[in-house]
């Protein structure tokens, strides 16, 4: 397995799922067993892989990712990238980072994807009465 070639067309992948990206095409990137994690969720199996990302097209208006730095390292790979979407038409666009390691099999599937971005500063702040609690704390606890 070459490292850099699996992980960039995973990013490839990442980068262009939609909607309408059937099940099948998660299939042929995902092994059957794989483990998924974020913030929000924890999930084994493509199946719920697949069900992680419609829920995102239901609920977010235009999500798209784009991958803009890979690091690779024996099966595993770590993708930096860009996340952007509105609320609804009617929302301004929003964009945050996060990280994802990602861990391969010798097949060149995904064993393991594990997200890692601020749930706080992206989502939870903008929440009108607990954003606020939130941002008080963050201020008293500063150095």
């Amino acid at each position: 397995m070459n490292i850099k070639s699996v992980a960039k067309n995973y990013a490839n992948f990442f980068e262009s799922i939609c909607e309408e990206t059937p099940l099948e095409d998660y299939q042929d990137i995902f092994d059957e067993k794989v483990y998924f994690e974020d913030p929000f969720q924890k999930v084994s199996g493509v199946t719920k892989v697949y069900a992680v990302f419609q829920h995102m097209y239901d609920t977010l208006h235009e999500p798209k990712f784009i991958v803009d730095e890979i690091i690779c390292e024996e099966d595993k790979a770590y993708l930096r990238w860009s996340f952007s979407f509105h609320r609804s038409p009617k929302h301004d666009l929003e964009k945050f980072t996060g990280v994802s390691r990602v861990q391969f099999l010798q097949t060149g599937k995904v064993l393991s994807h594990v997200d890692y971005w601020d749930a706080g500063a992206n989502v939870y702040e903008k929440i009108p009465l607990l954003g606020a609690l939130i941002r008080m704390i963050k201020k008293r606890i500063a150095v």
